[in-house]
C-alpha cells in the first residue's frame, strides 16, 4: 500500500504507526511505500521517503486578529499542495493520506489527489464555555475576545467540510466536537510502549542523579511534567502547593520538568511563568529542594517517573498529555486535577487520586497523604499499571489503527508480528 503522511513536524504523532508499517516491509519486501511530507527538520526514519515543503511566509497584509491562525493555515495548505503536486509529478499517488488537521496542511490535498481517502487527526474543537476558556477565574477572557475562540475552529470546520475520515484520541476530546460532526470521527485511543514505560521498584533503592538534582533512597520525590510550564497545565496551582509540601516534609525533593516557552494560552507580560511564580512565592520555597531541569531526554523522563513517589498532573479541560499516559504506565502515584481531561484516565482511589484543579491547598494535602500512606500508594501504583495494561497498550492501539486504515481504504494490510490484530470495528461513540 502507498502511504502519504503529512505533519509539519515530522514524525509528529505518527512515529509508532510508521514503524509498524515498516515492520511489514521486513516480513515482505516492498509491502508499503511510505512518503512523509513535512516542513524542513533534521529528523529521519530509515525506509521513509521524507519530502519537505516550503515553510509558508507570514501574510504581507494586515488581517483581522481573529483570522490570523486561519490565514497562516491556508498559506500552509497552499504550500503543502504545491509539495504534493511535485510528488505526484514524480509518479507517486497514495492509497491513503494520513495527517494532522491542526495546521491546515491537508485542506487542499483533495484537489491534488481526488478520490484518495484522507484520515485526519482531529484534536480539539474550541468552545467559549464548558472547556478551557474561562475555566480559571484568575485569567478571565474578555467578552470581546470570545469571537477569537470561535474563529480558531475555522480549520476544524474546513477539515470537516472535506467529508473525509477522522480520528480523535480521547472520549473527552471527541465530546468537544458538535454532535453533527461526530459520525465522521473515529475514537482511536492512543497507547504507550508498556515494555518501555514500566514500573521499576528498585529505583527507590538507589540514588537518582539528574542534572544538579540528587535523590537518595531515604528521600521522597514529587514530580511534575509539562512540555512548557504554564497555567494550562496547572503550573501555577502546583507551585502554590509546594510551600506546604516542603514545610511538612523536609525529606521531599521536587522535580519540575518543562520549558519556558508557551504551548497553550498566553504568555505572561513579565516573562516566563516559572520566573513569575518564583517571584510570587519568594522565600516560601526552599529552592535547594526544587529543581527545574528544563526539557529532559526521554530516558531521564522515564527514570523520574519510575522513581516518583507522587506525580502531580493538572490540566485545564483541554487535550491530554502523553506524560499522563506514561506516568500511569510507569505505576506512578498520580495526584490529578478533577477536569475531564484527567478524569477520563484517573479514577479516584483506584489508579490515582483526584483533587480540585485550582485548589493548591487540596493538592498539597493529597500529595502529603500519599507520601505518608505507603499502603495507599502501593495500591494506587498497582492500579495505575493494571489500568495502563488494559487501556494504554501500544500494540492494541496499533492494531486498532491498522484496522481503521483497512476500513478507510478497503484494502487489507498483512498481519504484522509487531502488533496483535484486532478486527473489531472502530467505535463512534456519541
Amino acid at each position: 500500500m502507498k502511504f502519504l503522511f503529512v505533519h509539519q513536524n515530522f514524525p509528529g504523532q505518527y512515529l509508532h504507526i510508521v514503524r509498524s508499517l515498516l515492520e511489514d516491509n521486513k516480513i515482505r519486501d516492498d509491502t508499503h511505500e511510505i512518503v512523509f511530507m513535512t516542513e524542513p527538520n533534521n529528523n529521519h526514519l530509515h525506509g521513509v521517503r521524507k519530502v519537505t515543503y516550503a515553510r509558508p511566509p507570514k501574510s504581507p497584509l494586515e488581517v483581522h486578529r481573529d483570522a490570523g491562525d486561519f490565514d497562516i493555515a491556508v498559506r500552509r495548505a497552499e504550500a503543502a499542495a504545491i509539495g504534493a503536486c511535485k510528488i505526484k509529478l514524480l509518479g507517486f499517488t497514495p492509497d491513503i493520506i494520513i495527517g494532522h488537521h491542526g495546521w491546515g496542511e491537508l485542506l487542499n490535498l483533495v484537489d491534488v489527489f481526488p478520490g484518495v481517502p484522507i484520515l485526519g487527526y482531529f484534536e480539539f474543537f474550541y468552545r467559549t464555555e464548558n472547556a478551557d476558556v474561562n475555566c480559571d477565574p484568575e485569567f478571565p477572557l474578555a467578552a470581546d475576545r470570545l469571537s477569537g475562540v470561535r474563529a480558531k475552529n475555522a480549520i476544524n470546520l474546513q477539515a470537516l467540510a472535506l467529508q473525509q475520515h477522522g480520528q480523535v484520541p480521547t472520549r473527552w476530546q471527541l465530546s468537544t466536537y458538535p454532535e453533527w460532526a461526530r459520525g465522521s470521527l473515529n475514537l482511536l485511543e492512543e497507547g504507550v510502549d508498556l515494555a518501555l514505560c514500566r514500573p521499576d521498584p528498585a529505583a527507590r533503592e538507589r540514588v537518582l542523579k539528574i542534572g544538579g538534582m540528587k535523590v537518595s533512597p531515604e528521600q521522597k520525590l514529587v514530580t511534575y511534567v509539562a512540555r512548557n510550564l504554564e497555567p494550562y497545565r496547572g503550573f501555577h496551582s502546583f507551585m502554590r502547593a509546594l510551600p506546604a509540601i516542603l514545610s511538612a516534609r523536609p525529606d521531599v525533593v521536587v522535580s519540575v520538568v518543562g520549558g519556558d516557552e508557551v504551548s497553550y494560552g498566553a504568555a505572561h507580560p513579565h516573562g516566563p511563568w516559572r520566573q513569575v511564580m518564583l517571584a510570587e512565592l519568594g522565600h516560601r520555597l526552599d529552592l535547594s529542594r526544587v529543581h527545574f531541569p528544563g526539557k529532559v531526554p526521554y530516558e531521564q523522563h522515564l527514570k523520574l517517573l519510575q522513581r516518583s513517589d507522587a506525580h502531580v498532573y493538572l490540566s485545564y479541560p483541554f487535550v491530554a498529555s502523553w506524560s499522563l499516559r506514561e506516568a500511569l504506565a510507569c505505576g506512578c502515584v498520580v495526584v490529578g486535577g478533577d477536569t475531564p481531561t484527567v478524569t477520563e484516565f484517573v479514577r479516584h482511589d483506584e489508579n490515582g487520586m483526584l483533587v480540585p484543579f485550582l485548589d493548591s491547598g487540596a493538592i498539597a494535602q493529597m500529595v502529603l497523604r500519599v507520601l505518608a500512606d505507603e499502603r495507599l500508594a502501593a495500591g494506587l501504583r498497582r492500579g495505575a499499571r493494571a489500568d495502563a495494561e488494559r487501556r494504554l497498550d501500544l500494540n492494541a492501539y496499533l492494531a486498532g489503527y491498522r484496522t481503521l486504515i483497512e476500513q478507510v481504504t478497503g484494502k487489507e494490510l498483512i498481519t504484522s508480528t509487531s502488533v496483535v490484530r484486532r478486527r473489531s470495528k472502530i467505535p463512534h461513540p456519541a
